[in-house]
C-alpha cells in the first residue's frame, strides 16, 4: 500500500517457474499495477520479501514506457537499441511478430499512432534478452490483429510471463494460473480463467450488488430484480464469447484464404512443370509448404479456440440454469 495501514493487499504468496503464463485480474484500482511494479523493482512492499534466481532477467512492459522512445529513430533502430547484439534478420523478425513488416519497419517514432507505440514497445520488451515479462495492460490501443499477434508473440517466448489484463483472448489463450483480486484482497488461483469462471467466478459478487436484500432474505427474486441480473449476466456472456467469436472468424477467414491460394499455387506449379522451369517449381514449392503449414497452425489453433469456447459457452449455460433456479424458475 502507499499509506500506513491502507493496504492494498497483503498476505499474497506464489512462485514463477520457467515459462508461467500467470495473469492478474480484478477491477481496477485493486492493485494489480502495485504488484507488478513490486515485481519489477520500482516500488518496495510494505513487509514481505521477493526472492529471484540469479539467472532472473526481468522485462517491465508499463504503457509509460512509450514516452522513452526517440522520435528521431526508426522502428527496427529503436529494436537494435534493446539488443545491440542482434543481428539485422533478427530485429526484421522482431518487428515483423509485432506487425511491422516491409517498410513498416522504417517508419520513424514520431509518425507512430499510439497503438503503434505500443508494439514497439512490446517488440523492443522481446528484443531484449530477458527471461521474465511483466507485462501491464499490453492490448490497451491495440486492435484484434495486433492482439492476435501479441498472443503468438507470447505463446513463443521461451520464458516466464506475469501479466496484468483484462483481454477476454489473452485470459482464455495463455492463463495457466491467475491473481485474483476480489473482496479487497488478492489470491491465488490454481488453474486455468475458464476453469475460474466455472469454479468460482465474479457472478456471486455481482449478483449480491444487484439484489442484496433478496439473497439475504432466501425470497425468490421479483420480476424487474430478475431482468436485471439476466441483463448483467448477457452483457457478461456477450463480453466473454465474443472475442472467441472474432478469433474463430478470423482463423476461419485465414484458413479459406490459405486454400484459395495453394489452389493457385498447385496450378501454377503444374503450368511450370510443363514448362520445364525448375527455379519457378522449386520457389512454388517453398510458398505451397509455407502456406500449407499456415493453414495447418490456422486448423490447430481453430481447434484449441474452439474448444474454450465451447468450455465457456457450457459454463454460461450452467450458470444461467442456477440463475432461473435462484428466481425461482423465472418469469
Amino acid at each position: 500500500g502507499f499509506e500506513p495501514g491502507r493496504e492494498l493487499f497483503s498476505n499474497l504468496s506464489f512462485s514463477v517457474g520457467p515459462r508461467d503464463r500467470i495473469c492478474v485480474v480484478g477491477k481496477n484500482g485493486k492493485g494489480k499495477t502495485t504488484l507488478l511494479r513490486t515485481l519489477a523493482g520500482q516500488l518496495h512492499s510494505s513487509s514481505g520479501e521477493i526472492k529471484c534466481n540469479a539467472t532472473a532477467a526481468v522485462g517491465f512492459y508499463a504503457q509509460t514506457n512509450a514516452a522513452a522512445l526517440a522520435d528521431e529513430e526508426t522502428v527496427l533502430e529503436e529494436i537494435h537499441r534493446s539488443d545491440p547484439a542482434i543481428d539485422q534478420q533478427m530485429a526484421r523478425n522482431i518487428a515483423g511478430m509485432m506487425m511491422f513488416e516491409g517498410d513498416d519497419a522504417l517508419k520513424r517514432v514520431k509518425v507512430l499512432s499510439g497503438g503503434e507505440k505500443n508494439r514497439l514497445m512490446l517488440a523492443k520488451i522481446i528484443a531484449t534478452p530477458v527471461n521474465l515479462l511483466l507485462l501491464d495492460e499490453p492490448t490497451n490501443h491495440l486492435d484484434m490483429e495486433s492482439c492476435d499477434a501479441l498472443l503468438e508473440a507470447i505463446d513463443d517466448f521461451d520464458g516466464a510471463v506475469v501479466m496484468v489484463t483484462h483481454n477476454e483472448m489473452l485470459l482464455h489463450g495463455l492463463a495457466q494460473r491467475l491473481i485474483v483480486f476480489q473482496g479487497g484482497g488478492a489470491s491465488v488461483f490454481e488453474g486455468s480463467y475458464g476453469r475460474f469462471l466455472e469454479d468460482r467466478g465474479w457472478d456471486e459478487e455481482k449478483l449480491q450488488e444487484i439484489a442484496p436484500a433478496e439473497a439475504a432474505c432466501g425470497k425468490k427474486t421479483d420480476k424487474k430484480a430478475l431482468r436485471q441480473m439476466r441483463a448483467e449476466f448477457n452483457r457478461e456472456r456477450a463480453k466473454a464469447l465474443k472475442p472467441f467469436e472474432k478469433r474463430m472468424a478470423d482463423l476461419e477467414a485465414r484458413i479459406v484464404s490459405a486454400e484459395t491460394e495453394l489452389e493457385r499455387l498447385y496450378e501454377e506449379v503444374a503450368s511450370a512443370s510443363r514448362d520445364g522451369d525448375g527455379g519457378a517449381v522449386s520457389e512454388l514449392s517453398i510458398r505451397i509448404h509455407k502456406r500449407k503449414r499456415e493453414a495447418e497452425t490456422c486448423f490447430e489453433r481453430l481447434e484449441s479456440v474452439s474448444a474454450e469456447y465451447e468450455e465457456q459457452k457450457s459454463a454460461f449455460d450452467l450458470r444461467m440454469k442456477e440463475l432461473d433456479t435462484r428466481s425461482g424458475g423465472g418469469e
